[in-house]
């Protein structure tokens, strides 16, 4: 389906420079754009690339400044990456096909209400007492333990697992692999072995939760685990038994949060971050990649580092870091001349 400039343009509430005729029919990359695509500039690093694009629309923002002409119709916007992303969610809409009804073989223990509008793939298993909101999707292969609950248009792809007892809101999009309340690593050291602590409480995961490929969700001890509203976990996250993560929170791929941590609301963080157990992390944190993270963290801390420090900081010893065999070599000759005048 094609689109032109001006009609974007009236979708995204832009404004065009230059030819609002000219239509596409695709996304693409700036760097890789050709005729009939669309491409966005939102990192200052690929500015250059808006010269010799060969995209026919590029979004923009309104403030962007041209050094010299270029051959694409330029749409300003105020935030070039969160348009496209609405751009990409509108025709996702419109060409996806939405699965309907219950594939065979599958099971589906008596009892359970399918609501209307919901999906179950072939080979999914969903036991006693289970409850699925209106138009779930239960993609081949999935696991529903018993007296699970979920949402309203959630979206559970191939291979998801979710042990018994766990609650997932409205809205959520769980991605293959996921594992949602297996046991948390709970053991009792008697005598040199390490006996099981049974782990009775749950996972809660509240609205519009979206978690990546191969992520894992303890279940809590007693009481539970807590994820809330708005969080998106990145792909190989492991959130340990008796955590909270705060609403609208995102880590990237390969953290690891230990037992009873509480990381706050609107945190980002960055991949491979590992969090000590029994801490918390205070609302607004942003957290820089490979991190680690030893004890409480105060509200819009900006740290970096093992362990985590100030980025400035972080910045600043990483400079001495780098000047260190100078120092080396500066220490050595003095050295030097230490012993050659107490020699005298």
């Amino acid at each position: 389906m094609d689109f032109s400039a001006d009609q974007i343009a009236g979708l995204v509430n832009g404004t065009v420079e230059g030819d609002g005729a000219v239509t596409v029919s695709t996304f693409a990359k700036i760097e890789e754009g050709h005729p009939g695509a669309l491409s966005f500039l939102a990192n200052p690093k690929y500015t250059h690339y808006i010269y010799t694009t060969r995209s026919s629309i590029v979004l923009v923002k309104r403030d962007f400044e041209l050094e010299k002409p270029v051959n694409a119709t330029l749409i300003r916007v105020d935030d070039p990456y969160a348009t496209v992303a609405s751009l990409l969610d509108m025709v996702s809409k419109m060409t996806s096909r939405r699965p309907s009804g219950v594939e065979t073989p599958s099971h589906i223990a008596e009892g359970v209400n399918v609501s209307d509008g919901c999906y179950v793939g072939a080979f999914s298993y969903i036991d006693q007492g289970v409850k699925l909101g209106t138009g779930v999707l239960v993609y081949p292969q999935c696991y529903i333990g018993a007296g699970v609950e979920i949402g309203d248009n959630t979206i559970l792809y191939p291979g998801v697992k979710i042990y018994h007892g766990c609650k997932i809101g409205d809205n959520c999009i769980l991605h293959s692999g996921v594992v949602i309340g297996a046991d948390g690593f709970g053991f009792a050291p008697v005598d040199g072995v390490y006996n099981k602590i049974p782990q009775m409480g749950n996972v809660v995961i509240e609205d519009n939760v979206e978690i990546g490929a191969n992520t894992t969700v303890d279940r809590a001890m007693l009481g539970s685990t807590r994820i809330r509203k708005g969080v998106k976990l990145d792909n190989l996250i492991m959130v340990a038994h008796n955590c909270e993560v705060g609403e609208n929170t995102v880590m990237a791929s390969q953290v690891g949060v230990a037992g009873s941590t509480k990381v706050g609301a609107g945190c980002v963080v960055g991949g491979q971050v590992g969090f000590a157990g029994h801490i918390h992390v205070g609302d607004g944190t942003q957290i820089g990649a490979q991190s680690g993270i030893p004890k409480n963290v105060k509200p819009n801390s900006r740290i970096m580092g093992y362990p985590a420090v100030d980025f400035g900081e972080f910045a600043r010893q990483s400079i001495n870091v780098k000047n260190l065999s100078k120092l080396y070599a500066k220490v050595a000759e003095l050295e030097k001349k230490v012993n050659l005048n107490s020699e005298k």
